[in-house]
């Protein structure tokens, strides 16, 4: 079985995606750039992140098509750029950004406790670390 097989197996059946679309959106970044050398579990879980919405999901697409065609062969310059939205973020994407950057360094991360953020984007991180965990078991 292949890795994008079998991650979305994992991923469905813990219940991890919160709807069609976001596993079509993901199951797509996986499809399509699940082969080139930058890929890596870190940046699986970036997919996974990403394609919650579709905002979310036209951003890293565009990051990854910029890296396809570069022959990108590692996702430094991709952590880099992290570095420079995560210093750009006022509001709750704050947090977003930085789990991103800890997926891309194999990290581990931790919600602030006193992180003043919407209900909405705390469920979306506890649940991406969620699917870290089941990624990471793969």
């Amino acid at each position: 079985m292949s890795f994008t097989t079998e991650c979305i197996t994992a991923l469905d059946e813990e219940g991890l995606f919160e709807s069609s679309g976001h596993k079509t959106r993901f199951k797509e970044l996986l499809d399509c750039y699940g082969d080139y050398p930058f890929f890596s579990k870190g940046l699986c879980k970036c997919m996974y992140l990403s394609a919650w919405d579709e905002e979310h999901f036209c951003v890293i697409l565009e990051i990854l098509s910029v890296m396809a065609l570069g022959r990108d062969k590692t996702t430094e310059e991709m952590r880099d750029n992290g570095d420079s939205l995560v210093s750009e973020q006022t509001t709750d994407e704050y947090y977003v950004y930085l789990l991103s950057n800890a997926f891309l360094d194999d990290a581990p991360y931790r919600l602030p406790d006193n992180a003043d953020i919407r209900p909405s984007t705390r469920h979306i991180i506890f649940q991406a670390l969620r699917a870290a965990e089941v990624i990471d078991s793969i």
